[in-house]
């Protein structure tokens, strides 16, 4: 035998037993009795996944499928609803392509979503990650899936010392040689595991993992060494300001975000016209009209390209009937499209309300 199908047999052989159980995957004891997985619900669970924790994605996983329960039901549904219920998961954009995407399988594929590579990373929000995720989980095609996980887990295995990014093609090579044919989904999803559970970024359960007698990084060196990354640029701060504006009968002024850039066709409060490149103004100044503005504080929050700092402004009884504005109230501000950022700035000026 020889030593990558030996890893192949150990890995599958230890997810057979310790298999986590999530909402989107079949077991592989109901794959083994030839249950098939659902492409609509492989495909939604990767979207969510994107830069997202399986632990936040649960819920709103659940929620989505209760609400559009096949891709066809998902085509039904306004780009507006789709977003609101997206709303806290972050990334919007991979909201907008949920929608284009789900439009696309029914107008182009009758609904099914195409068990081949190249299709399906011709669908919107559908990249090379992703388009293998969704062929090996779904339909078993060995592709080699490749996510932070497992480059966690081949780097090791291997004692890869290229940094990444630049080490990502030899790591998707050792995962072509290593994964199983026969089993292409289960070996992907056995990967991600391993990674999650074991092989985890420090203080990895070396002594708990099937394959540690293959891997040099164990054997040779410190397993926490690997992968090699170079040191991050510091990202940049910007600043601005928000006003949460209430009427006199408690409900919230809130406005829609442009249709393009960050946060797109998102709820917002008024802010001042800040983004990645250059800050808002974070004074009174910045105000959207005359108020009775108060000072409540200030709330930072993260971007993947920089950090942004929001001075919080509060004002009650305010009356405004501006053609880009509508009131919402406190009952109904959590259905709405609002981002995390925003529900920081609400809650800032508002606490207990989220």
């Amino acid at each position: 035998m020889d030593d990558t199908h030996n890893i192949s047999v150990k890995l599958l052989d230890w997810y057979d037993v310790h298999a986590r159980e999530l909402p989107w995957r079949i077991s592989p004891q109901d794959r083994a009795r030839d249950v098939l997985p659902d492409p609509y619900r492989v495909w939604m669970s990767e979207i969510m996944l994107q830069q997202t924790t399986v632990a936040t994605v649960k819920d709103y996983f659940l929620k989505f499928t209760a609400k559009w329960p096949n891709v066809e039901a998902l085509s039904k549904a306004s780009e507006d609803d789709v977003l609101r219920a997206w709303a806290g998961l972050g990334y919007y954009s991979r909201a907008r392509n949920l929608k284009k995407c789900a439009d696309m399988v029914v107008a182009e594929h009758g609904g099914n979503f195409p068990a081949d590579v190249k299709a399906l990373k011709a669908l919107p929000g559908i990249g090379d990650y992703t388009a293998a995720a969704i062929a090996s989980i779904a339909f078993d095609i060995p592709a080699p899936v490749v996510d932070g996980n497992v480059e966690r887990v081949f780097s090791r295995l291997f004692a890869i010392d290229t940094p990444l990014p630049a080490a990502k093609p030899l790591i998707k090579t050792k995962v072509d040689s290593v994964l199983c044919p026969m089993r292409a989904g289960d070996f992907a999803q056995a990967t991600m595991d391993l990674g999650a559970t074991i092989c985890t970024p420090k203080k990895p359960a070396c002594t708990h993992c099937p394959i540690r007698d293959n891997c040099r990084a164990l054997a040779d060196f410190d397993p926490e060494l690997f992968p090699y990354k170079l040191a991050k640029k510091e990202k940049p701060k910007r600043k601005g300001a928000a006003f949460v504006a209430v009427s006199p009968s408690g409900d919230v002024l809130l406005e829609q975000r442009r249709s393009s850039g960050l946060l797109a066709s998102m709820a917002q409060v008024p802010t001042t016209e800040w983004n990645s490149r250059q800050d808002g103004v974070s004074d009174i100044n910045g105000a959207p009209f005359s108020a009775d503005w108060k000072h409540r504080g200030t709330i930072r929050h993260v971007f993947t390209h920089f950090e942004l700092e929001l001075i919080v402004w509060h004002a009650e009884n305010v009356h405004s009937d501006g053609e880009n504005y509508w009131w919402s109230t406190r009952e109904n501000l959590p259905d709405e499209a609002l981002p995390t950022v925003m529900k920081k700035v609400i809650s800032c000026a508002i606490p207990d309300l989220f």
